[in-house]
């Protein structure tokens, strides 16, 4: 038997009878609906530390529904190695003094490319080449845009 109260899913092992419980195992399920905030939250603070860095065409899309490994993907853009550089370190700075740990990082600035993976936010910091050749835009199309910097 599943019942679902407030936020918790109470699961029983054993079927009852009448008014008597028979030896029935209680298996709570807490619902964590404050995770999606957070991850909101995570995702609006890269929009801003990559904003503040001058980065440019700054998209927030909201990939609940439409992807599995996230709940927000950030694409962002640098004009130089540089740039994307700074970028990446800074979003990367700002988060661990909130507490925000990075899961993993992948690419360099001299390919064009960073991916920072924040569990639930993935940061792709793109050079303007690599942004119009892989155009992750267009494949997330379906993915509502939260937040769009041009």
């Amino acid at each position: 038997m599943l019942w679902l109260i407030g936020k918790c899913i109470i699961f029983f092992t054993q079927a009852y009878r009448s008014r008597y419980w028979l030896g029935c195992d209680i298996i709570v399920f807490v619902i964590d609906d404050t995770a999606p905030k957070a991850a909101l939250d995570t995702a609006r603070a890269v929009v801003e530390i990559a904003s503040d860095k001058l980065a440019g065409d700054v998209v927030l899309l909201d990939m609940c529904g439409s992807c599995s490994y996230a709940d927000y993907v950030v694409l962002v853009s640098g004009e130089s190695a540089r740039q994307l550089q700074a970028v990446a370190d800074e979003i990367v700075s700002v988060l661990k003094q909130k507490g925000i740990t990075l899961t993993h990082r992948e690419g360099i600035a001299a390919s064009g490319w960073l991916v920072l993976d924040y569990s639930d936010v993935v940061v792709h910091v793109f050079a303007p080449a690599e942004r119009a050749y892989y155009r992750l835009d267009d494949m997330w199309s379906a993915a509502r845009q939260v937040v769009r910097l041009a």
